[in-house]
């Protein structure tokens, strides 16, 4: 194994949470091929410098506070990185309702302050796919629309 490549990968790791195919990406970008990336990603995981269910917490968690996404997006993100079904669940798990809630209500809230329609059911609407489309769930969107009939 190329002990300067090794460094150079854990430093990758180090600055980031990485997901397995990121890491092997990259090594193939430094040519490094199968059966040695495959042993640094070994060395990698056994250090404690790569963990995907660490990479699914800080990623779900992140994307929710500071991106405001909701579960359906995240989770589909996570999908599309390769992860498993359980460090996807434990990213998930980041995510709790009360907050959850919360968020969503803030999201529409400062989105309806832009909107300025006369027509109600318009803006319900264009609310309700601004949300859907942030990945939140259409039965929680028009549920939290309902009940907010007169302050949006």
């Amino acid at each position: 194994m190329n002990k300067q490549f090794l460094q150079k990968a854990a430093g990758f790791c180090a600055y980031q949470e990485r997901t397995h195919d990121e890491v092997r990406q990259r090594l193939r970008e430094w040519g490094i091929w199968q059966e040695e990336a495959d042993e640094m990603i070994v060395w990698l995981i056994e250090n404690n410098y790569l963990n995907e269910e660490r990479f699914a917490k800080a990623f779900a968690g992140g994307k929710f506070r500071i991106k405001h996404w909701g579960r359906i997006r995240i989770r589909q993100e996570l999908k599309m990185k390769g992860l498993s079904e359980y460090c996807i669940n434990a990213g998930m798990n980041e995510i709790d309702d009360e907050s959850y809630l919360e968020g969503l209500k803030k999201l529409l809230e400062k989105k309806a302050e832009e909107f300025d329609f006369e027509n109600k059911i318009v803006k319900k609407q264009k609310l309700a796919r601004y949300a859907i489309g942030k990945g939140y769930e259409s039965n929680l969107v028009w549920q939290l629309i309902g009940s907010e009939q007169e302050s949006l």
